[in-house]
């Protein structure tokens, strides 16, 4: 049959409250034209992330109950190691909060000034970790990843031109280590290829780099490889994730996505010195070497959901759905980052909202549209999360995509919420030219989409050149 069914029974369910467009209008007013700023009662489908926002499986919570609260040594401790070693079998498994934690612990390690980091694609954490260090984030996706409209099965892959460029300028001495993001969350979470890491890898090892992955979404990339890369439609899911782990040295990863739990990241090394010295910073920030910060009850859980997220079912049902909402955007002509990615759609805010300019930030317009005429939160992925303060409008690069990201939380919504979603596009699409642009009022200078007040532009408000 055609019609791909949600793989799971809803067996619990938390209330939606209902606002109108002149409440929303109000709390939009008081949250500086900020949809992070809005609590979370007051947003009927919350679109915002797919980070932390899963529904836990039966199994789930079964685990939780079973928790092992002992400080040192936990049951559930083992039972996560020994599950995290058999999916990606890297040797030192260092739990943490969340997958920015462990960003931190890897970069206050490598990085620092003189130092720099290639990618894909740094998502906002991981260049602000980075940067933070005093290293320098260096994005080198393929030229295709900058159009929307291009069908490149894997738009997430990192240029090797463009790779073997900058170690040839830098030297690579300077480059403590080659990251790859999988699914390119910043380009669209668009997926990489086996051979396109396979690739990377040989370069940096011809260099003495060592690759690493920001594997946050790493089964939805497996799931990809096995549907669009040659050779790989009867490989199982699990032996495609073991292959891309078997080329990395290391892997940050954010158990918040495709771990399928609330809380909870990784950090995976293959280094023993480098390990060493990780597990002492771990200690002094996160936690004791078996819980990293964790609850027993999330290991547990984060045990469960790393193997529930490598199901054939749960794959397909999770990238046909993603396309479903794709699919029928693209019908009623909104504009969206072909193809579909894994956890999220795209739209391109740049032709959606073509009258207002980057530096007025199309993708917040159209968020804030979206949250005021129908309560979905989204998140702008454009000028206002990787702008930097001293920007000016003829500054801003001209192949930065200014994007719209709804990231649909995992086991969540029904197909009925997704239909609300499209029509309230289509309805705010056929009046596109009537939203305003907007304007920084106040933002800090590190992540600044996060708290940023901005205010529209009016007639009677006008922009500061």
């Amino acid at each position: 049959m055609k019609t791909i069914i949600e793989p799971f029974r809803i067996k619990m369910v938390e209330p939606i409250r209902m606002t109108s467009e002149l409440e929303r209008t109000e709390i939009l007013q008081r949250a500086g034209m900020n949809v992070f700023l809005i609590p979370a009662q007051e947003v009927l489908i919350d679109l915002l992330t797919d980070s932390g926002t899963s529904a836990m499986s039966s199994e789930q919570w079964a685990g939780i109950m079973r928790g092992d609260e002992s400080y040192a040594g936990a049951t559930s401790w083992y039972r996560f190691e020994k599950v995290m070693h058999e999916i990606t079998g890297m040797p030192y498994i260092l739990p943490t909060h969340q997958g920015r934690a462990s960003e931190r612990i890897l970069f206050e390690l490598i990085g620092g000034p003189g130092k720099v980091i290639p990618n894909n694609n740094h998502f906002d954490t991981t260049r602000a970790n980075i940067e933070y260090s005093g290293a320098e984030a260096v994005d080198l996706v393929i030229d295709e990843a900058a159009d929307p409209n291009n069908l490149h099965p894997f738009k997430g892959n990192l240029d090797l031109r463009k790779l073997e460029n900058l170690i040839t300028h830098y030297g690579p001495k300077a480059i403590p280590l080659c990251m790859i993001t999988i699914t390119n969350n910043r380009g669209g979470g668009q997926p990489v290829s086996l051979e396109n890491i396979r690739k990377v890898h040989q370069v940096t090892k011809d260099y003495g780099i060592p690759l690493y992955l920001d594997a946050c979404r790493f089964a939805e990339n497996a799931a990809f490889i096995q549907q669009r890369e040659s050779g790989y439609a009867d490989r199982s899911i699990r032996e495609i994730v073991k292959e891309i782990f078997s080329l990395a040295e290391g892997a940050t990863i954010s158990a918040k996505k495709d771990g399928l739990v609330n809380i909870g990241g990784v950090l995976l090394l293959r280094n023993e010195s480098l390990a060493a010295k990780a597990n002492n910073l771990l200690i002094l920030s996160e936690g004791f070497v078996t819980y990293g910060g964790l609850a027993g009850r999330d290991l547990e859980a984060m045990a469960q959901g790393f193997q529930e997220t490598l199901e054939k079912d749960y794959l397909l049902y999770r990238l046909r759905s993603i396309a479903y909402l794709g699919n029928h955007l693209t019908q009623i002509g909104i504009p969206i980052v072909q193809p579909t990615g894994g956890h999220a759609i795209y739209i391109d805010a740049k032709s959606f909202c073509a009258h207002i300019p980057p530096y007025q930030f199309p993708g917040q317009a159209l968020v804030c549209a979206l949250y005021r005429y129908a309560g979905i939160r989204a998140v702008e992925i454009g000028t206002l999360m990787f702008g930097q303060a001293n920007e000016t409008p003829e500054s801003i690069p001209k192949e930065r995509m200014e994007l719209v990201r709804l990231a649909i939380p995992r086991r969540v919504y029904t197909q009925s919420h997704i239909d609300y979603v499209i029509e309230a596009l289509g309805e705010i699409f056929a009046k596109r030219e009537t939203l305003s642009g907007l304007k920084i009022v106040s933002a800090p200078s590190i992540l600044r989409h996060f708290t940023a007040r901005l205010q529209e532009i009016t007639p009677t408000n006008p922009p500061r050149n």
